[in-house]
Protein backbone atom coordinates (compact mmCIF):
# COMPACT_ATOMS: atom_id res chain seq x y z
CA UNK A 1 0.00 0.00 0.00
CA UNK A 2 1.55 3.53 -1.12
CA UNK A 3 2.13 5.05 1.88
CA UNK A 4 0.38 8.37 0.84
CA UNK A 5 -2.79 7.07 -0.33
CA UNK A 6 -5.07 7.87 3.30
CA UNK A 7 -8.09 6.66 1.21
CA UNK A 8 -7.48 2.70 1.51
CA UNK A 9 -7.44 3.43 5.61
CA UNK A 10 -10.13 4.89 5.25
CA UNK A 11 -12.63 2.67 3.25
CA UNK A 12 -10.59 -0.33 5.31
CA UNK A 13 -13.08 1.00 8.01
CA UNK A 14 -15.93 -0.22 6.59
CA UNK A 15 -14.46 -3.44 4.18
CA UNK A 16 -11.78 -5.31 4.26
CA UNK A 17 -9.83 -5.11 0.86
CA UNK A 18 -8.51 -7.78 -1.30
CA UNK A 19 -4.36 -6.81 -2.18
CA UNK A 20 -5.58 -6.11 -5.52
CA UNK A 21 -8.41 -3.92 -4.63
CA UNK A 22 -5.46 -1.95 -2.51
CA UNK A 23 -3.47 -1.69 -5.56
CA UNK A 24 -6.45 -0.29 -7.70
CA UNK A 25 -6.67 2.49 -5.22
CA UNK A 26 -3.21 2.99 -5.44
CA UNK A 27 -3.10 3.80 -8.86
CA UNK A 28 -5.56 6.47 -8.66
CA UNK A 29 -2.53 8.47 -6.25
CA UNK A 30 -0.86 9.00 -9.02
CA UNK A 31 -2.01 9.14 -12.59
CA UNK A 32 -3.42 12.89 -11.86
CA UNK A 33 -2.53 14.88 -8.93
CA UNK A 34 -3.27 18.29 -8.84
CA UNK A 35 -1.83 20.71 -5.88
CA UNK A 36 -3.41 23.95 -4.69
CA UNK A 37 -2.48 26.71 -2.19
CA UNK A 38 -4.63 27.96 0.40
CA UNK A 39 -7.89 29.27 0.54
CA UNK A 40 -8.04 29.06 -3.48
CA UNK A 41 -11.18 27.48 -4.95
CA UNK A 42 -10.78 23.69 -6.17
CA UNK A 43 -13.81 24.13 -8.41
CA UNK A 44 -16.45 27.40 -8.37
CA UNK A 45 -20.66 26.94 -8.12
CA UNK A 46 -21.63 26.96 -11.38
CA UNK A 47 -18.70 24.68 -13.15
CA UNK A 48 -18.90 21.61 -14.88
CA UNK A 49 -17.57 19.05 -12.80
CA UNK A 50 -15.63 16.53 -14.65
CA UNK A 51 -13.46 14.44 -12.11
CA UNK A 52 -13.35 13.13 -8.32
CA UNK A 53 -10.98 14.78 -6.16
CA UNK A 54 -9.76 12.34 -3.62
CA UNK A 55 -7.61 14.35 -0.99
CA UNK A 56 -3.97 13.24 -0.19
CA UNK A 57 -2.93 16.03 2.00
CA UNK A 58 -4.15 19.69 3.54
CA UNK A 59 -7.78 20.39 4.24
CA UNK A 60 -10.91 21.21 1.89
CA UNK A 61 -14.00 22.49 2.64
CA UNK A 62 -17.63 22.37 1.13
CA UNK A 63 -19.27 25.97 1.04
CA UNK A 64 -22.11 27.62 -0.22
CA UNK A 65 -21.65 31.71 -0.67
CA UNK A 66 -24.45 34.39 -1.29
CA UNK A 67 -24.62 37.88 -2.90
CA UNK A 68 -23.65 39.21 -0.25
CA UNK A 69 -20.57 37.52 0.00
CA UNK A 70 -21.84 35.97 3.53
CA UNK A 71 -20.73 32.40 3.67
CA UNK A 72 -21.65 29.30 5.02
CA UNK A 73 -19.37 25.82 4.95
CA UNK A 74 -21.29 23.06 5.07
CA UNK A 75 -17.96 20.51 5.63
CA UNK A 76 -14.58 19.87 5.96
CA UNK A 77 -12.66 17.31 4.04
CA UNK A 78 -9.15 15.67 5.38
CA UNK A 79 -6.84 13.29 3.64
CA UNK A 80 -8.89 9.91 2.75
CA UNK A 81 -11.85 12.16 1.47
CA UNK A 82 -13.56 12.33 -1.52
CA UNK A 83 -14.71 15.49 -2.26
CA UNK A 84 -18.33 14.10 -3.73
CA UNK A 85 -18.28 10.42 -5.18
CA UNK A 86 -20.86 11.06 -8.02
CA UNK A 87 -20.77 15.09 -8.50
CA UNK A 88 -19.39 14.41 -12.58
CA UNK A 89 -22.89 13.39 -12.40
CA UNK A 90 -24.11 16.99 -11.90
CA UNK A 91 -24.47 19.65 -15.01
CA UNK A 92 -23.08 22.13 -12.95
CA UNK A 93 -21.63 22.70 -9.52
CA UNK A 94 -24.24 23.74 -6.69
CA UNK A 95 -21.71 24.58 -4.61
CA UNK A 96 -17.91 25.32 -4.22
CA UNK A 97 -15.05 23.54 -2.78
CA UNK A 98 -12.32 25.73 -1.33
CA UNK A 99 -9.11 25.16 0.10
CA UNK A 100 -8.17 25.35 4.12
CA UNK A 101 -4.54 24.95 3.76
CA UNK A 102 -2.38 23.85 0.74
CA UNK A 103 -3.71 20.59 -0.71
CA UNK A 104 -2.84 17.76 -2.65
CA UNK A 105 -5.43 16.43 -4.39
CA UNK A 106 -5.85 12.79 -6.60
CA UNK A 107 -7.87 13.87 -9.66
CA UNK A 108 -9.79 10.81 -10.89
CA UNK A 109 -11.65 10.64 -14.26
CA UNK A 110 -15.26 9.97 -14.27
CA UNK A 111 -14.35 6.70 -16.90
CA UNK A 112 -11.69 5.65 -14.00
CA UNK A 113 -14.11 5.82 -11.27
CA UNK A 114 -16.64 3.90 -13.13
CA UNK A 115 -14.55 1.21 -13.76
CA UNK A 116 -13.16 0.45 -10.55
CA UNK A 117 -16.71 0.25 -9.25
CA UNK A 118 -18.33 -2.28 -11.86
CA UNK A 119 -15.07 -4.49 -11.33
CA UNK A 120 -14.41 -4.13 -7.87
CA UNK A 121 -17.02 -4.61 -6.08
CA UNK A 122 -15.90 -4.76 -2.44
CA UNK A 123 -14.34 -1.00 -3.11
CA UNK A 124 -18.18 0.15 -4.58
CA UNK A 125 -19.55 -1.17 -1.17
CA UNK A 126 -17.44 0.62 0.82
CA UNK A 127 -17.53 3.96 -1.12
CA UNK A 128 -21.30 3.33 -0.65
CA UNK A 129 -20.64 3.38 3.31
CA UNK A 130 -18.57 6.17 2.67
CA UNK A 131 -21.36 7.89 1.10
CA UNK A 132 -23.59 7.15 3.67
CA UNK A 133 -21.58 8.43 6.46
CA UNK A 134 -20.90 11.63 4.98
CA UNK A 135 -25.00 11.66 4.88
CA UNK A 136 -24.73 11.20 8.55
CA UNK A 137 -22.53 13.57 8.75
CA UNK A 138 -24.59 16.41 7.12
CA UNK A 139 -27.31 15.33 9.40
CA UNK A 140 -25.49 15.92 12.49
CA UNK A 141 -24.25 19.26 11.17
CA UNK A 142 -28.10 20.07 10.84
CA UNK A 143 -28.89 19.23 14.07
CA UNK A 144 -26.25 21.24 15.61
CA UNK A 145 -27.34 24.57 13.43
CA UNK A 146 -31.04 23.50 14.80
CA UNK A 147 -30.32 22.64 18.33
CA UNK A 148 -27.10 22.63 20.09
CA UNK A 149 -25.58 25.28 21.96
CA UNK A 150 -22.42 27.69 20.78
CA UNK A 151 -20.54 25.34 23.47
CA UNK A 152 -21.94 22.08 21.85
CA UNK A 153 -21.35 23.27 18.25
CA UNK A 154 -17.83 23.57 18.16
CA UNK A 155 -17.36 20.75 21.02
CA UNK A 156 -18.88 18.66 18.72
CA UNK A 157 -17.26 19.55 15.84
CA UNK A 158 -13.83 19.27 17.36
CA UNK A 159 -15.11 15.52 18.57
CA UNK A 160 -16.10 14.64 14.69
CA UNK A 161 -12.51 16.18 13.55
CA UNK A 162 -10.36 14.27 15.54
CA UNK A 163 -11.70 11.03 15.68
CA UNK A 164 -12.08 11.30 11.38
CA UNK A 165 -7.94 12.53 11.90
CA UNK A 166 -7.92 9.49 14.03
CA UNK A 167 -8.66 6.59 11.39
CA UNK A 168 -6.76 8.08 9.23
CA UNK A 169 -3.78 7.80 11.13
CA UNK A 170 -3.14 11.81 11.60
CA UNK A 171 -3.20 11.81 15.07
CA UNK A 172 -0.56 11.87 18.01
CA UNK A 173 -2.42 10.52 21.08
CA UNK A 174 -4.49 13.27 22.37
CA UNK A 175 -2.95 15.78 19.70
CA UNK A 176 -3.84 16.71 15.93
CA UNK A 177 -3.53 19.95 13.57
CA UNK A 178 -6.37 21.87 13.59
CA UNK A 179 -5.63 24.37 10.58
CA UNK A 180 -8.81 25.85 10.25
CA UNK A 181 -9.06 29.75 11.74
CA UNK A 182 -12.23 31.10 13.94
CA UNK A 183 -13.49 32.42 11.46
CA UNK A 184 -13.83 29.08 9.39
CA UNK A 185 -15.40 27.49 12.56
CA UNK A 186 -17.78 30.73 12.43
CA UNK A 187 -18.81 29.93 9.17
CA UNK A 188 -19.15 26.62 10.01
CA UNK A 189 -21.41 26.39 13.09
CA UNK A 190 -23.32 29.72 11.96
CA UNK A 191 -21.65 31.55 15.19
CA UNK A 192 -20.04 34.89 14.58
CA UNK A 193 -16.13 34.93 15.35
CA UNK A 194 -16.77 36.82 18.85
CA UNK A 195 -19.06 34.21 19.59
CA UNK A 196 -16.49 31.20 18.84
CA UNK A 197 -13.69 32.92 20.14
CA UNK A 198 -15.50 33.43 23.64
CA UNK A 199 -17.08 29.56 23.32
CA UNK A 200 -13.38 28.49 22.34
CA UNK A 201 -12.46 30.33 25.83
CA UNK A 202 -14.91 28.63 27.81
CA UNK A 203 -13.94 25.09 26.30
CA UNK A 204 -10.53 25.88 27.18
CA UNK A 205 -11.43 27.22 30.89
CA UNK A 206 -12.79 23.47 31.02
CA UNK A 207 -9.73 21.79 30.71
CA UNK A 208 -11.58 20.05 27.45
CA UNK A 209 -9.22 21.48 24.78
CA UNK A 210 -5.51 23.01 24.11
CA UNK A 211 -5.54 24.83 21.11
CA UNK A 212 -2.06 26.10 20.16
CA UNK A 213 0.10 26.81 17.15
CA UNK A 214 -2.69 25.20 14.97
CA UNK A 215 -3.03 21.95 16.90
CA UNK A 216 -5.69 20.47 18.81
CA UNK A 217 -5.44 18.60 22.12
CA UNK A 218 -8.13 17.14 23.83
CA UNK A 219 -6.80 15.84 26.83
CA UNK A 220 -9.82 14.03 27.74
CA UNK A 221 -11.88 12.52 24.80
CA UNK A 222 -14.61 11.11 26.71
CA UNK A 223 -15.41 14.20 28.67
CA UNK A 224 -15.75 16.44 25.63
CA UNK A 225 -17.63 14.12 23.99
CA UNK A 226 -20.15 14.17 27.51
CA UNK A 227 -20.15 17.59 27.96
CA UNK A 228 -20.91 18.11 24.37
CA UNK A 229 -23.93 15.53 23.94
CA UNK A 230 -21.32 13.76 21.00
CA UNK A 231 -22.41 10.35 19.74
CA UNK A 232 -19.96 9.32 17.37
CA UNK A 233 -22.23 6.27 16.39
CA UNK A 234 -23.20 8.39 12.82
CA UNK A 235 -19.10 8.01 12.19
CA UNK A 236 -19.54 4.51 12.17
CA UNK A 237 -16.01 3.70 12.97
CA UNK A 238 -16.75 -0.02 14.72
CA UNK A 239 -15.94 -1.60 11.22
CA UNK A 240 -19.34 -2.84 10.86
CA UNK A 241 -19.11 -2.89 6.73
CA UNK A 242 -16.35 -5.83 7.51
CA UNK A 243 -20.11 -8.10 7.04
CA UNK A 244 -19.76 -6.71 4.02
CA UNK A 245 -17.17 -9.70 2.42
CA UNK A 246 -17.95 -12.42 5.35
CA UNK A 247 -17.64 -15.06 2.74
CA UNK A 248 -14.58 -14.03 1.87
CA UNK A 249 -11.89 -16.19 2.54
Amino acid sequence: MTPNNPLIRKLEQFARLSADDRRVLDRLVGERVRRVGPREDVIREGEKPRVVSLVLSGWVCRYKQLADGRRQIMGFFVPGDLCDLNVYILREMDHSVGTVTPVTLAEVPRAVMEEITLAHPRITQALWWETLVNAAIQREWTVSLGQRTAFERIGHMLCELFLRLRAVGLTEGERCDLPITQAEMADATGLSTVHVNRTLQELRGAGLVVLKGGALSIPDLPALQDATLFNPNYLHLDREGRHLDANDG
